[in-house]
C-alpha cells in the first residue's frame, strides 16, 4: 500500500486565518478604498491625483515595498492585493491566537 503524504499545514492555516471575521472586514476595507480610489481618481477635481495613497497606506507596509518593483500600472493593483491579503492573514492569525488564549506550559 503506497504511503501517502499528509496535507501541508500552510493551506489549511491561511484558510483559518481567512475565517475570522476581523480579517474579512479588512479585506472589505481594503476592497471598499480601492474602489473609492479608482471612482475619485477618476474625477475631476485638485486632489485626485492622491487617491491612490489611500489604500497603499492601508495596505502597508508590504504594498510599499511591491509598488517599487517594475513600474506598471498592474503593479499597483498587485501590491494592494498582495499587501491586503498578507495583513489579513496576520489579522486572522492574531485574532485566532487570542481566541486560544495563553498556553501553559506542562
Amino acid at each position: 500500500m503506497p504511503e501517502t503524504t499528509p496535507p501541508h499545514p500552510f493551506p489549511r492555516a491561511v484558510r483559518d486565518a481567512l475565517r475570522s471575521v476581523f480579517a474579512r472586514v479588512y479585506l472589505a476595507a481594503c476592497a471598499i478604498l480601492l474602489v473609492w480610489a479608482l471612482v475619485v481618481s477618476r474625477a475631476d477635481n485638485p486632489d485626485a491625483s492622491f487617491a491612490g495613497v489611500v489604500p497603499l497606506l492601508a495596505t502597508a507596509p508590504l504594498s510599499l515595498i511591491l509598488l517599487v518593483l517594475p513600474d506598471h500600472a498592474a503593479m499597483l493593483y498587485v501590491a494592494i492585493g498582495t499587501g491586503a491579503l498578507v495583513n489579513a492573514l496576520l489579522i486572522g492569525w492574531c485574532a485566532r491566537a487570542l481566541r486560544r488564549g495563553p498556553r501553559h506550559p506542562g
